[in-house]
């Protein structure tokens, strides 16, 4: 099954195959963004706070881990899209928006401790760097996992951080009833190159820019 195509005056008949992987070549590869150059700059490794902020800033999506209700306290770990601000204006803290119809909301408001996974292989930015690699950075924030007041300003802020990199959720069903969530951070782990984690204490995470 083909299409043609005029070349030259000539009309060529070209695989249906062929045109979709060559549509797609410049899309998306291994789950990465369309473009690289839609990336923030990558701070020094050595830099562990900058590395820190930027990794939760340029990301999309992570792994949520919560305390499980169904699976007699075993850790559950869930991948879900989260925002810590507008496009390159992160705060830190990771918004999230769900619903209790999932297992993260409904055991995270049972039992408040979680841990949110971010890789930075995701952003097209390792190399041939394995995931693992210590020279492809990774960060767990861990804390308490909690519902935002949705008749506050903070409310307002994970809308429009969450809205903006997420454009799909506008249309998310009303009736399963998503709430936003937020990650309150207590401890940051981070390895951003050889040499083990990174110190960071979380008051520097946080007064720092993105």
């Amino acid at each position: 099954m083909g299409t043609n195509i005029l070349i030259n005056n000539v009309f060529y008949v070209v695989p249906l195959v062929f045109l979709f992987l060559a549509s797609s070549h410049n899309s998306i590869v291994h789950g990465r963004p369309l473009s690289i150059n839609s990336i923030a700059k990558k701070p020094d490794p050595k830099n562990a706070v900058a590395t820190a902020r930027w990794l939760v800033s340029q990301n999309f999506w992570g792994v949520l881990s919560t305390i499980s209700n169904d699976l007699s306290g075993s850790p559950f770990g869930n991948v879900v899209s989260f925002s810590d601000g507008l496009p390159n204006e992160g705060k830190g803290i990771p918004y999230f928006y769900l619903t209790t119809l999932d297992p993260t909301a409904k055991n995270g408001l049972k039992d408040p401790r979680a841990s949110f996974t971010l890789s930075e292989y995701p952003l097209g930015t390792c190399g041939k760097a394995d995931p693992e690699s210590p020279t492809c950075s990774k960060i767990t924030l861990s804390g308490k996992f909690k519902l935002v007041d949705e008749k506050s300003t903070e409310a307002s802020f994970a809308k429009d951080a969450l809205f903006s990199k997420h454009s799909e959720m506008k249309d998310w069903p009303k009736g399963h009833n998503f709430q936003f969530f937020k990650l309150e951070i207590e401890n940051i782990f981070l390895i951003s190159w050889f040499g083990g984690p990174k110190p960071i204490t979380v008051k520097e995470y946080l007064l720092a820019k993105s």
